[in-house]
């Protein structure tokens, strides 16, 4: 929900409650979940809960922004380390994890994404240049094939993602996978 007004402290608590109980509703059952299940676990009644976030859409990217925000900063600090393919792998993990958090994100996440005015889409699209400034960071110092694009980069990690949804052993798995055919040197397809 966006307003120039403040809100109330009770409709601020509210709206915590509804995102904090979205999180958990979401975790548990994928971000399909009855939004009546969202409003019940908050303790709070449905007219509430539509007053804050009329659709669906409009939960999930509440719900999200701050990640994608979280995820713009991970990659920022990663700058400063030492090893950029390091770097840039950790913050794969770190996409990787939040790609997993909510069965059918990717699917909930594209729906809202293709509304560009969206507070969600402007995370998304910060967090997607601070990973192509990890990305080219790494490529400059030449252990990551220079070739390889930020949007080739996010689709094949949210292909893991989604390939390995669940399984942390399958994950890993196909992260190193991925990782070792993004190594400076190797035969391109």
């Amino acid at each position: 929900m966006t307003s120039d007004r403040p809100m109330r402290a009770d409709a601020r608590r509210n709206y915590e409650r509804l995102l904090a109980a979205a999180a958990e509703v979401f975790a548990k059952e994928g971000t399909n979940a009855a939004l009546d299940d969202v409003a019940r676990y908050a303790g709070i009644g449905n007219a509430t809960l539509y007053r804050h976030f009329p659709t669906r859409q409009d939960l999930v990217e509440a719900l999200l922004t701050d990640r994608y925000d979280d995820l713009r900063a991970t990659a920022e600090r990663l700058l400063a380390d030492r090893d950029p393919r390091a770097a840039l792998i950790t913050w794969l993990r770190s996409f990787i994890t939040h790609m997993t958090t909510y069965r059918g994100l990717a699917a909930s996440v594209m729906t809202v994404l293709r509304d560009p005015e969206t507070e969600l889409s402007a995370s998304c699209k910060g967090m997607q240049a601070a990973a192509a400034t990890l990305l080219a960071h790494a490529q400059e110092s030449a252990v990551i094939r220079p070739d390889l694009t930020v949007d080739e980069l996010l689709r094949l990690t949210n292909g893991v993602a989604i390939a390995a949804e669940g399984n942390p052993d399958e994950t890993a798995r196909l992260l190193r996978l991925l990782t070792e055919g993004l190594y400076h040197g190797c035969d391109s397809a």
